[in-house]
């Protein structure tokens, strides 16, 4: 099993930057993967970016060029910095780890919102 939690969030002006944070702990050897997802109500949660354990990352179209997913694998934690905030950024931004028996795996949940 394993467990992540989410640090970070709040409320930003639109223009402005916040780091999200997420640190795994449990069975961490097995992650392979680890993301961030966002949702707001009434839509499906959706990938913001994600990072393999080797390094590669991918993000949503959305996010590209505003948004940094890092990952220290040594503080088993992995980060997104997010740049340059919109008010269509506001959502509430998960934490996910997939390990190699592809179980996935979520943290709570943490709000982010860009006011106009």
């Amino acid at each position: 099993q394993v467990q992540v939690v989410e640090f970070g969030g709040g409320l930003v002006q639109a223009g402005g930057s916040l780091r999200l944070s997420c640190a795994a702990s449990g069975s961490i050897f097995s992650i392979n993967i680890m993301a961030w997802y966002r949702q707001v109500p009434g839509k499906q949660r959706e990938l913001v970016a994600a990072v393999t354990s080797g390094g590669t990352t991918n993000y949503a179209d959305s996010v590209k060029g505003r948004f940094t997913i890092s990952r220290d694998n040594a503080k088993n934690t992995v980060y997104l910095q997010m740049n340059r905030l919109k008010p269509d950024d506001t959502a509430v931004y998960y934490c996910n780890a997939v390990n190699t028996y592809g179980g996935f795996f979520w943290g709570q949940g943490t709000q982010v919102t860009v006011s106009s």
